[in-house]
């Protein structure tokens, strides 16, 4: 079964201006097009892949300053073992046929956490940062096609090593909508739910915390954390070797995004990248 790549974008609600970061969203996928072949493109095949990559993102979800980092690119599936990097989070771990187009699975995944020294703003307040760490999960995957279209469905739940960091739920719809020669394109969309322990850590601030930093104490509880839309892409540059890449926005929900450490509601991110395919 084929799976694909993804775009990430918030959804947009009929009739109601398109935010700025969306706006420069959009215009970061139409120079994608004068550069490759197609601008929205995603992987539609099983092959596995093994590269490196350079990613632009918020400093965190809700941050106005942007941070330049290396990403590995990783896609692997044997049985029972598999790992990637494809699906917004780096994991690992195991799955199992449920039944033909299902899979069951439990992954080990990176959570990046969240350095101060990225963010002028919260150095600025001197908010302390949160610390790298993994997570333990499971998974749900549902493959299938609607005729030639390749759609699939992830569901996770993952739980932070450091109980203090709570717990999250993502759910993520893809589709593959292009592929003609070495070019393949896909969308997808997803939705994060987290815990009041999550939420809080990430959004929350303390009596103690306000007196430090100057900023106003804020109780964040739980409840959808943020909504996104993307699009992948990739292009076969020869037998063995292909570049990927992502372009996604986000839009922080619910306590998150009413908290005092957003400076905006919007953000985006972008990657490519090289890989080996073996």
């Amino acid at each position: 079964m084929t799976r694909c790549l993804n775009i990430t974008v918030a959804p947009v609600v009929a009739g109601r201006p398109i935010p700025p970061p969306l706006r420069r969203a959009r215009i970061a996928v139409f120079a994608l097009c004068a550069t490759l072949p197609l601008a929205a493109v995603a992987e539609l095949s099983n092959d596995a892949l093994l590269g490196l990559g350079l990613r632009t993102r918020p400093a965190y979800d809700g941050s106005a300053s942007q941070h330049d980092e290396g990403v590995p690119v990783i896609r692997y599936f044997g049985k029972p073992w598999f790992a990637r990097s494809t699906q917004g989070v780096l994991e690992g771990g195991a799955r199992i046929a449920l039944l033909p187009e299902l899979h069951g699975g439990a992954q080990l995944s990176y959570e990046p956490g969240r350095r101060s020294g990225e963010s002028d703003f919260l150095e600025r307040h001197r908010v302390a940062s949160i610390g790298r760490g993994t997570a333990l999960g499971v998974q749900l995957e549902w493959d299938h096609a609607i005729g030639s279209m390749p759609i699939t469905l992830l569901g996770r739940v993952r739980r932070n090593g450091d109980s203090e960091l709570g717990t999250q739920v993502d759910v993520r719809l893809s589709a593959g909508v292009f592929r003609s020669g070495p070019v393949t394109a896909g969308v997808f969309a997803q939705a994060i739910w987290a815990n009041s322990r999550s939420t809080s850590a990430y959004y929350g601030i303390t009596p103690q915390q306000s007196a430090t930093t100057g900023l106003q104490a804020f109780s964040a509880g739980s409840g959808w954390l943020s909504s996104v839309v993307g699009l992948l892409w990739s292009v076969d540059l020869s037998r063995d070797w292909v570049a990927v890449g992502n372009l996604e926005a986000r839009r922080l929900q619910g306590d998150a995004a009413r908290s005092p450490l957003v400076e905006r509601l919007w953000n985006h991110s972008a990657s490519a990248g090289l890989a080996y395919r073996y």
